[in-house]
């Protein structure tokens, strides 16, 4: 399978999604994962299943057959953990949690900051603003685990071209990679440019347009991904899922694709995608669709007092 060399180590271009996996439902969905031959597992601390991520990478690696380092993992700073001095026992507690020494990649999970006794915003002042708590300060804290042995790559997830100007204005180690929402409804070509030409790799979440997302995330207009002709017609071309050319066309692009599956089969169905070759006039005509549509809106950030909004969140 296609990887994407960072400063310390490579990316393999289909990972393991783990947000939304039920707790008790991650370990055995990550030990099938790894028998099926993944070697990318994406973890975060608000997905509240790393111990059971955990569970599942003691249970492997103490086999012998896969060792630690034949897999990368990455997990995610959540919101209450920006300021710089609780950004290592974050960093800490999950390893702990995942139980492994270090990270392939840590990543600011939103540029978004509560205060540090939230977990989950309820009101607009269990918010704090980027004036207060600025992002670059939270990044220096993430290079110091860096050059601490706790990980080995730092990125950033949900970031506009904006903000990762802010963070590159003035850092030690640049983000090796920025995670965003990710596909052909919504395909980023404006950041995935700028990324490339910064070196930043651009990692898809919801690559297949997430179906099980929470309810504060959907609405009854969703366009549904596998149902565009475009796809569907590559699909019965080349005996291919919908699912298996939208990574495809992910992957053949120069992104890497997080797909989340708990079954067997899909899980296989996804990975085997890494390995699809698309055409020319197939990526093409994926390209040309026109519907436009972010399903993870990120209005649910938006309280009534509170410091943030759509707009200043995406820049856009």
């Amino acid at each position: 399978m296609k990887s994407y060399q960072f400063p310390r180590g490579a990316m393999p271009a289909i990972g393991l999604g783990t947000w939304k996996l039920d707790e008790g439902s991650a370990t055995a969905a990550v030990a099938s994962a790894l028998k099926l031959g993944y070697r990318h597992i994406d973890c975060a601390p608000i997905y509240l299943n790393e111990a059971d991520v955990g569970a599942a990478f003691g249970d492997v690696f103490r086999a012998g057959e896969i060792r630690r380092n034949d897999v990368w993992v990455t997990s995610k700073l959540w919101c209450n953990r920006h300021r710089p001095d609780l950004v290592r026992g974050a960093l800490e507690k999950t390893l702990a949690d995942l139980q492994i020494d270090y990270l392939d990649l840590f990543m600011i999970h939103w540029p978004i900051v509560f205060r540090s006794d939230v977990h989950r915003p309820e009101s607009g002042t269990d918010f704090i603003s980027l004036e207060e708590m600025p992002l670059s300060d939270t990044w220096k804290a993430m290079e110091d685990c860096v050059e601490a042995g706790l990980c080995r790559n730092i990125g950033v997830c949900n970031f506009s071209i904006r903000k990762l100007k802010t963070i590159m204005a003035d850092c030690r180690i640049k983000p090796s990679a920025n995670q965003v929402e990710c596909h052909p409804f919504l395909p980023q070509n404006e950041l995935l440019d700028f990324c490339q030409s910064e070196g930043i790799q651009l990692v898809a979440y919801s690559p297949l347009g997430s179906g099980d997302r929470p309810d504060r995330m959907r609405s009854e207009r969703d366009p549904n991904l596998f149902e565009v002709p475009e796809i569907l017609e590559i699909a019965a071309t080349n005996g291919l899922t919908a699912g298996q050319v939208i990574l495809a066309w992910a992957v053949n692009r120069g992104t890497v694709a997080i797909p989340k599956s708990a079954h067997p089969l899909r899980q296989a169905e996804n990975l085997a995608a890494g390995f699809t070759e698309l055409t020319a006039d197939e990526m093409n005509a994926i390209n040309q669709i026109t519907m436009s549509y972010r399903y993870v809106h990120g209005r649910f950030w938006e309280m009534e007092g509170g410091p943030y909004t759509v707009a200043n969140l995406w820049d856009e």
